[in-house]
């Protein structure tokens, strides 16, 4: 038996009061993608984030996510399949009265798990996959980097082991160093546990590097959806300023070439 789409989207309009949003998107995501969501600001990348995890409901369509109609769903089912669901916001997000132990055991304490000695091994455990130590753990978050908040906050959107993972421009604000080292880690992490990801970015390197599938919005619209090959390809005035202009084209164009290493001693002619 085949697994559902990890996400479905049928004719979605999202209105707030006279202002139209998103006017008819139709897109269908395979489980084990990572979807890269493009738009101007302000087209409603956010929004759209919001309404798959139901936290905001479409006008008008019907959204289902791992095989669950979000429009019948009952509440108490609905519970259940958000903690499927991990969010990981533009900032992070985290709790700035809580050390970073706290902050990762939330969603747990949330659930009303009260093993202690279950959750400080979780919590460790999560810590290790995203490249932080033990001592970490009791660091408040005024105390952590740019990049050590994202992986922070990374490790408690992962502690329910989520199938979907939902992004807001996860390396905003990085320096690319950081920005890498992000991606990285997120592309192991995609390879070994095997989750869906949907991420809204403006970074072309992510593009690039980690998406499988891209989507863009604009004109209130999905007007391209498929491979980076594909997408660019599109004739929408959008797409072709956002992957056409000079950065991007030196983004897309640019290869690394391997270099010879260095003699170590006398060629032999």
């Amino acid at each position: 038996m085949s697994q559902p789409d990890a996400v479905r989207m049928e004719h979605i309009w999202t209105r707030f009061a006279d202002k139209v949003v998103h006017k008819d998107i139709n897109l269908t995501l395979p489980q084990g993608e990572i979807l890269g969501l493009v738009g101007a600001s302000g087209c409603g990348k956010t929004v759209l984030l919001r309404e798959i995890i139901g936290l905001q409901i479409p006008s008008q369509g019907e959204i289902v996510v791992m095989g669950e109609s979000l429009k019948t769903i009952s509440s108490s089912h609905g519970k259940r399949l958000r903690n499927h669901c991990g969010v990981l916001f533009q900032k992070g997000a985290l709790f700035s009265v809580l050390d970073v132990f706290e902050n990762i055991a939330f969603p747990l304490r949330e659930l009303g798990v009260d093993d202690e000695e279950f959750i400080k091994r979780l919590v460790f455990m999560k810590l290790e996959d995203v490249g932080l130590s033990a001592r970490d753990a009791w660091l408040k978050p005024a105390d952590l980097s740019g990049g050590m908040t994202k992986r922070v906050a990374l490790a408690r959107t992962l502690i329910l082991e989520p199938r979907l993972l939902l992004l807001d421009e996860p390396t905003s604000g990085l320096d690319p160093i950081s920005s890498q080292d992000f991606v990285d880690l997120l592309s192991g992490l995609h390879r070994d546990l095997k989750f869906t990801v949907i991420l809204v970015t403006h970074d072309l390197d992510i593009l690039r590097d980690l998406c499988t599938q891209v989507a863009v919005l604009a004109d209130q619209q999905l007007v391209a959806f498929g491979t980076l090959a594909n997408v660019m390809a599109n004739p929408h005035p959008f797409v072709q300023r956002f992957f056409h202009n000079q950065r991007a084209q030196r983004v897309f164009q640019y290869q690394p070439q391997a270099q010879p290493l260095p003699s170590s001693g006398t060629p032999h002619g």
